[in-house]
């Protein structure tokens, strides 16, 4: 893949958040003309799709989140996910997100994939990983002020129906469950 900044010739910030950031880039598209692109600046993702079965189990039980968001207008299904913290590396990233949000370590991992989350108008890139052999200890989590989650062990022959039946809307959790289901167990 090539390198986006090849492309730009200016860039403006237009704001600056906790999350993520705005720009207006000056690009040269392929066609060599030049135009204007509002583009959301994230510091990148990590996800991680934790198995609580062992990996002969035949509709292997996945550790799920249930989170209030904002954004999408209540409680939806997730994997645990969170932002990268500046210099710190993607599966850095998801173990501490698998402990806080569910309390839970893994003494096996998996990079599954690596997506971009809506690439018309953000860098943002979520690492997707898988955890296996797990230890849960609830009294381990540390939500942020505004995170309000619940874990859920959910089969994942559920979670495939919650999947099609437009249940599960989350991106990134649909990816990690499709990809560990049609690429882990052959489904």
């Amino acid at each position: 893949m090539s390198d986006p900044l090849r492309d730009r010739t200016a860039t403006r910030r237009l704001y600056t958040g906790r999350v993520l950031n705005l720009d207006l880039d000056t690009v040269r598209f392929p066609n060599g003309r030049t135009g204007e692109l509002e583009i959301i600046r994230h510091p990148g993702a990590a996800a991680v799709l934790p198995i609580l079965s062992p990996d002969d189990a035949q509709d292997p039980q996945l550790l799920l989140i249930r989170q209030y968001r904002y954004a999408a207008g209540g409680t939806i299904w997730e994997v645990p996910a969170g932002k990268l913290e500046p210099g710190e590396a993607p599966d850095a990233c998801a173990r501490r997100e698998l402990l806080e949000e569910t309390g839970a370590t893994a003494a096996r991992w998996e990079r599954l994939t690596t997506i971009f989350t809506t690439p018309g108008f953000t860098d943002e890139r979520i690492h997707v990983f898988a955890a296996r052999d797990l230890t849960v200890d609830p009294q381990a989590t540390r939500h942020e002020p505004d995170e309000f989650v619940a874990p859920t062990p959910v089969p994942v022959s559920r979670v495939l129906s919650m999947i099609r039946d437009g249940e599960m809307v989350d991106g990134k959790s649909i990816v990690a469950v499709l990809f560990f289901a049609g690429f882990r167990l052959g489904l």
